[in-house]
């Protein structure tokens, strides 16, 4: 019986450990011949020396499981590193089928103490990264669609955070990454709906080396609820030819637990009773629309339990 992801070529950046490497070994276990990036620095905010080490064991992991595997060591929030990464996956294996964007680092600070290089390093990484590998990839894709004169296979699967959804106030520049990613993500989705491939976006909730001062470790000596190996098959699922008609959808998901994400919807509206609003009269509606709802503009957040992630 032939496996999901058999004949096809995936590349996941960050996928020296945590979620990437969880992903990176699912892919590979449904069939997938994997790249594997990252840039490896020890520090979780991007600090340490690069190493090749993480990725190649990744990549030797998979390879003694009797999979198929590479090792790519580059920075993916640089434009021709980036570049050189989807070229690797299509001249390894023919063409490239699946991105995973995982790459990413933690800066953390309120934000009227974040200086500069905090800000902009956070959105380099996290948002420029997954941007960079989604131009290149989605190039090949057009230009494989225009020779083929359809249709060809294509899965984009971002990474974005509950942090963006429900707000974390000691990460207002991670934040706006996972947000940016969201929007580049639907975007990404419209644009390249026409060449057979989807784009969505997933907000995991994982112990990693992240997260491992948010998340206490609970596992009580089984299965840790937030082990990365919880989020890997839905990456796996998305990835998949049985997700074709997904696309452009944030899905929350952790130990167990698979949550879609419906677009904002509008709360209320208020039509002016003249030609144009005045400070009275919006004071008046929407002074007294907060004083209802106890200013409760997160309930659907709150409905999924969503907390820092």
């Amino acid at each position: 019986m032939s496996l999901p992801l058999e004949g096809l070529s995936a590349v996941v950046t960050g996928a020296g450990r945590g979620l990437g490497r969880a992903e990176a070994l699912e892919l590979a276990r449904l069939g997938a011949a994997v790249v594997v990036n990252d840039y490896g620095q020890p520090g979780r905010d991007g600090s340490g020396e690069a190493s090749a080490a993480p990725a190649e064991e990744v990549a030797a992991e998979i390879r003694k499981a009797g999979g198929t595997a590479l090792a790519h060591t580059a920075d993916v929030a640089d434009f021709q590193q980036a570049r050189a990464l989807v070229e690797l996956a299509v001249e390894e294996f023919g063409k490239l089928d699946i991105l995973v964007n995982n790459a990413g680092i933690l800066r953390d600070r309120m934000v009227f103490s974040m200086t500069e290089d905090e800000w902009d390093s956070v959105i380099r990484v996290h948002l420029k990264g997954h941007f960079n590998t989604t131009h290149f990839a989605s190039a090949h894709w057009r230009e494989r669609s225009k020779a083929a004169g359809g249709p060809v296979y294509g899965r984009i699967v971002n990474t974005s955070s509950e942090a963006f959804l429900a707000g974390s106030a000691g990460q207002p520049n991670y934040a706006a990454a996972k947000g940016g990613i969201v929007g580049l993500t639907t975007s990404t989705a419209l644009a390249l709906a026409k060449y057979g491939v989807t784009a969505n976006a997933i907000c995991p909730r994982a112990r990693t080396r992240m997260t491992e001062d948010v998340f206490p470790d609970v596992s009580d000596g089984g299965l840790d609820p937030l082990a990365p190996e919880h989020v890997a098959p839905l990456v796996g699922y998305l990835a998949s030819p049985a997700a074709a008609r997904v696309n452009g959808q944030l899905l929350v998901v952790h130990g167990g637990m698979v949550a879609i994400v419906e677009r904002p919807r509008v709360q209320a509206q208020f039509d002016s009773k003249q030609e144009a609003f005045t400070y009275e009269e919006l004071d008046a509606v929407l002074t007294q629309h907060y004083a209802d709802t106890k200013g409760e503009t997160f309930a659907a957040t709150e409905v999924l339990g969503l907390k820092r992630g």
